[in-house]
């Protein structure tokens, strides 16, 4: 398992490296195109790729980073800088979604001619570039990356959106269109972040991840011959991906040794079901006092 997460670990790092080099140079290209054709949503689009380009450079490197083994500082290893990725990315994100508002919504009020045939010819190229990028980053697994991919899906429906007004205005001129397709990407992006950005700080608070039962695993576990209890139960995740899992059981106080290894072994077997990366098990009797006990 160690070994499979290691070369999961190594890809996810690759196209993090691929799509920063991508977005960064591409980003510089809108800020001259954003001039030249007098686009907000141009404008905003490079502002966005050169946010995600940093979002994506801290991802690449703490993708890296979280592969260190563990060590006497941490000492479940250092998984969690990949969490560190997600959340950095969530912020950059939501601090770029207001800046993008802040400028549309003055615009909408004083829509501003743009070069329509301009527009058309950067959207295609970004649709292109972030597309792709995307594209390498969605066969990542994890927060980091999950987070990442919607930086680039984000900028592939703004140059979308730039691709459609600008066809319009080919033909017509309605400037406003600019500003207002700005504002709904972004809002459409916004609420998508904040779902992920709710995961990302549970799992940093240490909450159960989603994709595990609590209630239902100690029922299972309570389920089990010679466990008469159970109590200070804890599952939480180093990455979203890693859990760890820990619980006292309870046996009976006339328990033998055989008993108990049997108990931790069929504990253990019934537990490691759900992949989890860390499990302890702390064996109490009936008869003997536990500190941590309810």
């Amino acid at each position: 398992m160690g070994h499979h997460h290691g070369h999961v670990h190594q890809e996810n790092q690759q196209e993090f490296k691929i799509a920063f080099f991508l977005n960064l140079g591409f980003a510089i290209l809108e800020f001259a195109g954003g001039l030249w054709t007098n686009s907000l949503a141009i404008t905003s689009d490079a502002l966005h790729d050169l946010g995600d380009s940093l979002a994506l450079g801290l991802a690449w490197y703490l993708e890296g980073y979280s592969q260190r083994e563990n060590d006497g500082r941490y000492s479940y290893g250092y998984r969690r800088f990949s969490l560190l990725g997600a959340l950095f990315s969530a912020l950059i994100l939501v601090g770029g979604a207001f800046l993008v508002l802040s400028q549309a919504i003055p615009r909408l009020l004083h829509p501003e001619p743009s070069n329509a045939p301009g527009m058309a010819l950067f959207a295609v190229g970004g649709i292109l570039a972030n597309g792709i990028a995307a594209l390498r980053v969605s066969r990542g697994d994890g927060l980091n990356a999950r987070m990442a991919t919607w930086h680039l899906l984000e900028d592939v429906l703004g140059w979308a959106a730039v691709l459609v007004i600008s066809v319009i205005m080919l033909f017509k001129e309605l400037p406003i269109l600019d500003p207002l397709l700005s504002i709904l990407i972004t809002l459409y992006v916004f609420y998508n972040v904040l779902g992920n950005l709710r995961q990302t700080m549970a799992l940093f608070l240490q909450a159960v991840p989603e994709d595990v039962n609590l209630p239902q695993l100690e029922a299972d576990l309570l389920a089990l011959a010679d466990i008469i209890g159970l109590h200070h139960t804890h599952i939480w995740s180093l990455d979203g991906e890693h859990h760890v899992f820990s619980t006292h059981l309870v046996l009976r106080a006339d328990a033998t040794k055989a008993t108990t290894l049997a108990v931790k072994c069929q504990a253990k077997e019934l537990i490691q079901k759900l992949d989890f990366e860390h499990i302890t098990l702390e064996i109490d009797y009936a008869d003997e006092s536990c500190s941590l006990a309810a």
